[in-house]
């Protein structure tokens, strides 16, 4: 055998990790015109595509799409996926070693980054890995304790996941009816309390990580209004600089200006932006999340 196989005895690959990762290297193997080559993809949960599955903001179906691609690599004839298979306890490296010529990892990166703080590990204290996990179905966090019974909610970081809880959060049954989010969650957010969310970044308005697409999204919610103080937009000169030729940042900038300058018509629900705000302790009462 000369290293790339044949049709008789193709190169045999192993993919563990069955998220966009492991899927965008199998499609990649398999159609490379110098090998032939088979895969077995190998994942922990019972369905693939990972991330996309269950990390996704339920509403955002458009990006979910991209697991077409996925559809047509898992049709290949030389592909097979094998779901609730624990790397390690069912499937060890050694074994995979005496049947693939190649092993590939692909099992994305689990932990939460931690803020640190105290009272982090309160009752009421949720990673966005957990929450976004626990709406989307992740079967690990489907019987998380979520507490929704309360008025306030305050979503520390401005990446797009956390644009993605803020909005759920800030969503009426209605508007989340029409995704797949998981029923559950449904149930549980229709019968949510809160009625102020709270975004906090930890810096100015021109270092926030999300996409215009996303803040955009907030201007279109039909119970929430969003609520900016437009002082917290004035920007310094270094700043202004550091955006100045940055398309995407000014786009930001835009949309939180405007926010800030409409008239709020009194919706149900509120989403505060704040800007240059640090946690440095989630204060709690007999173990669960009082405040911030």
């Amino acid at each position: 055998m000369n290293g790339l196989g044949t049709v008789e005895r193709p190169v045999r690959i192993a993919i563990i990790g069955a998220g966009p990762a492991g899927f965008y290297a199998a499609g990649a193997l398999l159609q490379q015109q110098a090998m032939v080559a088979s895969v077995d993809m190998f994942d922990r949960l019972p369905a693939p595509h990972g991330l996309v599955r269950y990390g996704v903001a339920p509403d955002h179906q458009k990006i979910k799409a991209v697991s077409k691609v996925y559809d047509r690599t898992a049709t290949h004839t030389k592909f097979r996926f094998f779901g609730n298979i624990t790397f390690g306890t069912d499937l060890t490296h050694a074994e995979l070693r005496r049947h693939y010529d190649q092993i590939l990892y692909a099992i994305g990166a689990q932990a939460d980054r931690k803020l640190n703080i105290p009272g982090e590990n309160l009752l009421g204290s949720l990673s966005a890995t957990e929450f976004v996990a626990w709406y989307n179905g992740h079967p690990d966090f489907a019987d998380l304790e979520i507490d929704l019974a309360v008025e306030n909610a305050v979503v520390v970081g401005v990446g797009n996941v956390a644009l993605d809880v803020a909005r759920i959060l800030a969503k009426t049954t209605a508007e989340l009816h029409a995704t797949d989010i998981a029923d559950y969650a449904l149930e549980k957010l229709a019968a949510s309390r809160i009625k102020d969310i709270y975004v906090l970044s930890r810096r100015g308005p021109a270092q926030v990580k999300f996409t215009p697409a996303e803040i955009k999204e907030f201007g279109e919610l039909e119970a929430a209004d969003v609520i900016v103080d437009p002082a917290e937009l004035e920007l310094d000169s270094m700043s202004a600089a550091e955006i100045a030729n940055d398309t995407e940042a000014r786009k930001n900038l835009e949309h939180l200006r405007e926010y800030a300058a409409r008239p709020l018509p009194g919706k149900p629900r509120r989403v505060y932006f704040c800007f240059l705000r640090s946690p440095v302790e989630i204060v709690g009462e007999n173990g669960k999340v009082t405040g911030v």
